[in-house]
This record gives C-alpha cells, sequence and structure tokens, in this order.
C-alpha cells in the first residue's frame, strides 16, 4: 500500500478505480470554489458559510480575520491547482493527493480544537466539510484499490 500512496515513479499511470478521479475532480472543484470565496468574499464567507461572528470583531480585528482568511484561501487554491495537475498529468499520485488533502482537513480540525474559532450555531460549512471528507475517504480508497484490467498496464 505504501507503494500506491508514494509511488516510486511518478507518471500518469494510474490503477485505481475510475471513480476516484471523478471524486478527487469533485474534491478539488469544491474547495477551489472555496479557496476563491474566502479570498474575493471572506466577509460573508466567514459570517455565513463558517457561522463566525466577525460583526463582534473591531473594525482592525476584522480586518485582520478577513487578510489571514484570503491567504488561507490562497493556499487552498495553490493546494487544489496541484489537485488539477495530478488529475492531469500525475495520477500516479491520485493516492498521494486524498492523503495529502485529508491530512490537511485533519490538521487544521485540530488547530481549530486547540484554538477554537468563536462561531454563531451550527454554520453549513461543518455539513459541507463532512459531505467532503467522507468523499475524500471513499476516494482514498478506490484509488488505493485495483481495477481489471489496470494489472496489465492499461490506463483510462
Amino acid at each position: 500500500m505504501l507503494e500506491r500512496l508514494l509511488p516510486r515513479q511518478v507518471d500518469n499511470t494510474y490503477t485505481g478505480y475510475r471513480l476516484a478521479l471523478w471524486l478527487l475532480a469533485l474534491v478539488v472543484l469544491v474547495k477551489g470554489g472555496i479557496g476563491l470565496g474566502t479570498m474575493f468574499n471572506g466577509h460573508n464567507a466567514a459570517i455565513t458559510g463558517d457561522g463566525i461572528p466577525l460583526d463582534t470583531f473591531t473594525a482592525t480585528g476584522q480586518q485582520a480575520f478577513i487578510a489571514l482568511f484570503a491567504a488561507w484561501g490562497l493556499a487552498q487554491l495553490l493546494f487544489n491547482l496541484t489537485g488539477v495537475l495530478v488529475l492531469v498529468r500525475y495520477r500516479s499520485l491520485v493516492p498521494f493527493m486524498f492523503t495529502l488533502l485529508l491530512l490537511e482537513h485533519l490538521a487544521r480540525k485540530l488547530i481549530f480544537w486547540l484554538l477554537p474559532l468563536p462561531r454563531v450555531g451550527v454554520a453549513p460549512g461543518v455539513w459541507v466539510n463532512l459531505i467532503l471528507v467522507a468523499i475524500m475517504i471513499v476516494g482514498l480508497a478506490l484509488s488505493l484499490g485495483t481495477r481489471k484490467g489496470a494489472e496489465h498496464g492499461v490506463s483510462p
């Protein structure tokens, strides 16, 4: 399994199930959209998507939060552009990409558990993230599997 996560040769050879490619594309698309939303509409995304009461912050606190939110959005966008590169050119890294996406998500959850953000109620972003994590877990499992014909070098 380690050979599937960290292949010796990085190329476009992919032996997992094709559905995993579609799931990775979906995750990359949604998370890329979230990244753009936090970069260009951070105030609204923080309040409506994440339930963060920005209106209770001082003006400088809001500005600092929105700036950090936009920087995080840029990091997410670049991370997801890497996902596009994996889908288009380096499919042997699909399991690795799913693993990275899951690790990033879990590490972020750990950070917010240790350093909680103020929130109002349960925001829709919680449900979106739960669905994305489920998709990433299924995608990782499918990408680690071997479909018929793949062991003979047939690539999608």
